[in-house]
């Protein structure tokens, strides 16, 4: 009896480890199929504007496009509204760089300033410089201030 005994006890040892070695060798081979998990991506940098392409942006600016107009309209054509760069050396402003431009009244004669912007070259960010109080402006901020004086002339 203690053979019978022994041999049942065996045989489901064996089995116990044989079940568990296959197991095993399962996981083992799942993980050599498993495909290879990408390694964390850098995010890719920010693209960097050019500066014709900054001063084109200011000039899609619905304002500067209907000043553009008004221009055109009060001269006769003898005049046009201009984006010229005001200083060559972008300016820094919180570690982001910036395009120094200026939106302009272009006449034979003379040029004449209508409003100074900062463009970011990398993103698609827009600053107004307030020349009153020596600030700088998001264009939202700008747009509000400049139909205040449109309001205001307009009375």
């Amino acid at each position: 009896m203690s053979n019978r005994a022994a041999l049942p006890s065996s045989l489901r040892l064996l089995a116990v480890s044989l079940a568990l070695a296959c197991a095993f060798a399962g996981c083992k081979r799942a993980e050599r199929e498993a495909p290879p998990q990408p390694a964390a991506e850098k995010p890719a940098a920010p693209a960097v504007r050019t500066k014709e392409q900054a001063m084109n942006s200011l000039l899609e600016l619905p304002e500067l496009k209907a000043w553009s107009a008004q221009i055109e309209k009060r001269s006769g054509g003898k005049a046009h509204g201009a984006v010229i760069e005001d200083d060559p050396i972008p300016r820094e402003i919180n570690g982001k760089k910036y395009y120094q431009l200026t939106f302009v009244e272009n006449r034979a004669e003379d040029v004449r300033r209508r409003e100074s912007f900062l463009v970011s070259q990398t993103g698609d960010e827009i600053l107004v410089e307030d020349a009153e109080t020596d600030t700088l402006l998001s264009v939202q901020e700008w747009r509000r201030k400049i139909k205040r004086v449109e309001l205001k002339s307009a009375d």
